[in-house]
């Protein structure tokens, strides 16, 4: 593998420490909007799943109780 290559014969902490920190510097900004994205995607889509339940339980509701005769609900 080349990534053997590379680290070969260099301290442990450079392979552990030194790179995820590079990389993290690198594209910290990058990886904290993708994750801002997903996060927000996700909250927008429990919230879009609450409120259609929630428009479903009240038209439910209501459309029992003006029915209420019938005892459909």
């Amino acid at each position: 593998m080349a990534e053997k290559g590379i680290f070969e014969g260099l301290p442990w902490w450079v392979k552990w420490i030194a790179v995820p920190v590079l990389v993290l510097a690198v594209f910290g900004g990058l990886i904290m909007s993708v994750l801002g994205f997903v996060v927000t995607l996700i909250f927008k889509a429990l919230l879009l799943v609450a409120l259609i339940g929630g428009l479903i339980f009240v038209v439910k509701k209501f459309t029992s109780s003006s029915s209420s005769s019938k005892g459909d609900w």
